[in-house]
């Protein structure tokens, strides 16, 4: 390996994405064993690399120079080698103070919440000390030396104006995790998160549904690639270029995700946009019945509703951990609000928005199998659907009239 990045678990990561776009070298991923760090820094066999978690501290030991930011943070996650001689340096601080600037989150006289102990804890620390933050509280799962424990936090929340989390939690495939409950933080005006896969996580999620500034670790993810790039092969990357890599790739990873009454095209019309685009198309009522093997209708006859619902919850956190991918649910995802919570982690919902007069209805769609059951499903669902829709599409057209209006919105 000559570029790349090193890590314990690297399966939710998007360096090599980033780095490919910034630049030229080719850029691998390399999960190392806990047990093999040692060995691996003592080989030295590579140009230059970025490192992860779990190792930004355990590093350092093995580097000839730490720069004074890496120093100060105690962390490293970009060294160089130059004939020999490892050159360790702190690029987070970059990322994470472009991060909080783009989201224009003012820190100045502001108290701070630090979750987590480890690197990325360590330059957020640094980074809100150098916006003039009035006070930091560093969070841990135990309170020891400086830091408090999440009970601890309680107690203080009514004090707390950031939040800043630096732990995996709510990281992919965990999704549906938060580390802390954020309604408890009554004076709460903004929530940073370095997690950026899925693109918005549950804390920043559950800040955004009660209108808190929120925003997940991306663009941090992209400005400290770029600095890396510096780093590594001394070519400087402009805010411009970091602006362009950070809304393609945003842009490239949110699924598509289609809601609508049944017999609105979901599934026809998802098929074409996910071909269109190169995409994987999903659709949860056929992963339900490739589960559960058994159709959706045998499904209702035989076990009921209440336990379909719980199967389509169940196929929803699988299918909202995708990205890049075209998602078509059942008309009846709206019903559950966890479900549109989850698919908006990673997704951007289109409702497809066909009038009633246009829909029909068959004998496999259990509560819409006639017209009056048809007429009192759209009757109970239609204000939801506009509500949870991100983008309302009208479907009363052609199949390719909506296909259309999707593709112009996702250009």
């Amino acid at each position: 390996m000559e570029y790349g990045c090193i890590g314990k678990k690297l399966g939710h990561s998007f360096s090599k994405e980033i780095h490919n776009a910034l630049t030229d070298y080719t850029y691998e991923l390399c999960e190392i064993p806990e047990e093999g760090i040692a060995e691996f820094m003592k080989r030295s066999d590579f140009k230059a690399i970025n490192v992860t978690i779990p190792y930004k501290e355990r590093v350092i030991p093995h580097l000839d120079f730490i720069s004074d930011e890496a120093k100060t943070i105690g962390a490293v996650n970009t060294i160089v080698n130059k004939n020999g001689v490892l050159y360790g340096y702190n690029t987070d601080f970059y990322g994470m103070k472009m991060l909080i600037e783009k989201a224009d989150i003012e820190i100045k006289n502001k108290t701070v919440a630090i979750l987590g102990s480890g690197g990325t804890s360590k330059t957020a620390n640094a980074v809100v000390n150098s916006l003039g933050a009035k006070a930091v509280y560093k969070v841990s799962r135990n309170a020891q030396d400086d830091f408090i424990s999440y009970v601890e936090l309680y107690n203080i929340s009514d004090n707390i104006d950031i939040i800043i989390n630096t732990t995996p939690v709510g990281m992919y495939p965990d999704i549906y995790n938060s580390a802390v409950d954020i309604k408890k933080f009554k004076k709460l005006s903004a929530v940073v998160d370095a997690v950026y896969n899925p693109l918005r996580s549950k804390l920043v999620f559950d800040a955004l549904s009660l209108d808190i500034k929120a925003v997940g670790g991306l663009y941090m993810l992209v400005a400290q690639a770029a600095a890396a790039v510096e780093r590594f092969i001394e070519k400087t990357v402009s805010g411009k270029d970091i602006e362009s890599v950070y809304n393609s790739l945003f842009k490239s990873k949110e699924n598509i995700v289609l809601i609508g009454m049944p017999s609105c095209g979901k599934t026809t019309v998802g098929t074409i946009v996910a071909e269109k685009l190169n995409r994987e198309f999903y659709d949860s009522d056929i992963l339900i019945e490739a589960t559960e093997k058994t159709t959706i209708s045998e499904i209702f006859k035989n076990r009921g509703e209440e336990y379909f619902r719980n199967k389509e919850t169940e196929a929803i956190f699988t299918l909202s951990k995708n990205n890049s991918s075209v998602i078509s649910t059942g008309g009846g995802v709206i019903l559950n609000k966890k479900n549109i919570d989850l698919l908006k982690e990673n997704g951007k919902v289109f409702f497809l928005d066909r009038p009633l007069e246009k829909l029909i209805t068959t004998s496999d769609r259990p509560l819409s199998s006639n017209r009056e059951a048809l007429e009192k499903r759209y009757n109970e669902r239609y204000k939801l659907y506009r509500e949870y829709a991100d983008v309302v599409i009208d479907a009363s057209g052609s199949i390719e009239e909506t296909v259309n209006q999707i593709m112009k919105v996702t250009d």
